[in-house]
This record gives C-alpha cells, structure tokens and sequence, in this order.
C-alpha cells in the first residue's frame, strides 16, 4: 500500500487505516482470538495506522491490542497507534455522573496514561479528542497536549468529530500543529465536503480521517452495523452505482467506495473496521486505482440523489 504524510507533523501512514472499536467483539475466548487474527490481517495487508479510543470496549480494544504487540516482536516498529480521550460513560466518576465530554487537562493526561498502560507502550503517535466538550477550555488542552509531548508520551495530536470552527479556536492556543480530524465521511454521509471540514483540511494541512467510509457497512457487504444517525441513510441508489462502475476498474464496489474517498485531494485516510480478514485485504483494492473526474461526479450525483446545481 502507497503511504502519505499525516498533516505537517513527521508522521507517515498507509493510504488506508485499521479501526479497532470492534476486535474485541462479545469478549469471549473466540472473539477476541478472531479480533488478533484480524489485527496481523490487516499488518499483512500493509495497513500502519491502527485507531484506538479509551472507551472502545472499555479499555479491553487498547488491552486486546497490547496482547498482539507483546506476542509479536518487532511489530511495534512497524506501524503507528493513534488513540483518543474525552468521552465518559454514565457512573464515572459517580453513581450519578451523566454522559458527557471531558476536556480537562487532568482527564486528557489520566487518560493518554491509561492507554499507555493498556497497549504496553511508552508512546502513542496521534493522540485526538474524541468528541468537543462545551466546557472545553482550548487553553487548557494545550496545556495536557504540550505536557504528554514534553515527556515523550505522545508524538502528534488532533481531534476527532470537530466542526472547523472548533477546530480553529483549539488551534490558535495549541503551540503545536493539529495534524488530523477525524470526521465520519462516505458517499452516504457528505457532510464535510459542505461544512467547510474539507475545506480547512486542505488549507490548513489537516489529514482527514474518515471513520464509518461504508456507511456502517451499508456499503460494503450488506452486513450493516449501523450508529442511529445511520439508520435514515438510503444508499439504494448509490449501490446501484458502485455496481456497474466498480468493473471498469476491476475492483469490488466496496474498494470503488475507498477508491472515491481516496481521490480527493484533502488527503482522506478511510478507517476500516471489519474483522474478517478478507475484507480487510479486499479494501486495499482501492489503493490501486485512481478514479476519473467523470466516475468520481457520477457517484457523487447518485450520493446527492440528483444532478449538480
């Protein structure tokens, strides 16, 4: 697989990402063996950044993945750990403690600590917020950010879910530049490129990380896993026109889905989340191609449900 820079920092990375929110699966014996199998299926298939988030599976993604790490020498080298803070569940902290978002420079440092303890790493290479916190003071973050890479505990930071507005303000106090922001993208969820997201990438040097780019699967193989937001998607047409391009290029519409994301210039990384290791090597299909204007307007027209304007 072809490799790029990740924004302006020193970081370099597959075209393609592995997500790690699903490897620990039910946490039986067999699904966390199926989640290891699918972590070297992914190293194999050339994949060198893998995402984390502290609450994917409660910590047991980041514990699974330490586990492949110590049983496979060298690994570490070969590839880059991106990990993510700020969401607390219900009853942390308290019994009566809410959902919520957590900026403080305090939690941002107790967290990257724990991941460190829980990959049993002494660096994690992207660290990002998860989600924007409404009490989050931008001072205050850049403050936790400039602490984790002073004492070598993180190389690289970003955010994740930021509206470019937010992402601005953060920005200006970070002394550091933010590299990436992680944003849900794919030719059933367009938002970014109207919200001005790719927009500031570009201008900016921000790599844009896509999480969900099949669309919770609707786009895939048809085994959706779908997030409620997902649930109003109606990807018919978009299938119909995934189906009769995909030939032209000799790939499956599954990897014309990546390959669509691929071609715009912003630099996005589409996050592969399944676990069957064939789809894992069927995705890098997309790093081989490189879509005509026309093929990539005539997706977007059946993304859109209509012509341009």
């Amino acid at each position: 697989m072809k490799t790029m820079a990740i924004g302006t920092g020193g970081l370099s990375s597959s075209r393609l990402a592995y997500g790690c929110w699903r490897i620990v699966g039910d946490g039986s014996e067999t699904a966390r063996a199926r989640g290891k199998k699918a972590i070297l299926a992914a190293v194999e298939a050339g994949y060198t950044l893998f995402d984390h988030a502290d609450i994917y599976a409660d910590g047991h993604a980041e514990t699974l993945f330490g586990e492949v790490l110590r049983e496979t020498p060298g690994l570490r080298r070969q590839i880059l750990l991106a990990s993510k803070c700020g969401i607390r569940k219900a009853g942390d902290s308290g019994p009566e403690a809410p959902y919520r978002y957590d900026f403080s420079a305090s939690h941002i440092v107790r967290c990257c600590e724990e991941s460190l303890r829980r990959l049993g790493v002494d660096t994690i290479d992207l660290y990002q917020l998860h989600r924007p916190d409404y009490l989050g003071d931008p001072a205050e973050v850049a403050e936790a950010f400039d602490k984790l890479r002073q004492s070598g505990k993180a190389r690289e930071f970003g955010v994740s879910n930021f509206r470019p507005a937010q992402l601005a303000a953060l920005q200006r106090a970070c002394p550091m530049p933010l590299v990436v922001n992680q944003v849900e993208i794919s030719l059933a969820c367009l938002t970014p490129f109207d919200d001005g997201t790719l927009d500031q990438c570009l201008a900016e040097k921000i790599t844009p990380l896509a999480w969900s780019p099949l669309a919770g699967g609707l786009l895939g193989d048809g085994a959706a896993r779908l997030l409620p937001a997902q649930e109003t998607y109606r990807p018919q047409g978009i299938v119909t026109a995934l189906a009769n391009i995909a030939p032209r290029y000799g790939i499956s519409p599954m990897a014309l889905a990546l390959a669509w994301l691929l071609r715009h210039p912003a630099g996005i990384i589409p996050i592969i989340g399944s676990t069957r290791p064939e789809r894992i090597r069927e995705a890098v299909q997309a790093d081989a191609v490189s879509l005509s204007r026309e093929d990539w307007y005539r997706l977007f027209e059946a993304a859109r449900g209509g012509r341009l304007p």
